[in-house]
């Protein structure tokens, strides 16, 4: 039991990615105003969990 989680993890994370993707770029690509800005917004809805990961590091740190 305990290796077929281990095997089908990977497959849950990715589509855990694959919905934020698409969820990313509707909401990007409904709020532009432009073709370029539409494009901008999809290169961002790519790398989204980049945006996610920094603000959880910059609440998480302790103060300097």
């Amino acid at each position: 039991m305990k290796e077929q989680i281990q095997k089908n993890a990977p497959a849950a994370s990715g589509a855990v990615y694959g919905l934020g993707l698409i969820g990313a770029a509707i909401y990007f690509i409904s709020t532009a105003t432009s073709l370029w800005v539409g494009v901008l917004g999809f290169l961002k809805a790519i790398i989204w969990p980049v945006f996610i990961v920094f603000q959880a590091f910059k609440h998480l740190a302790p103060p300097v």
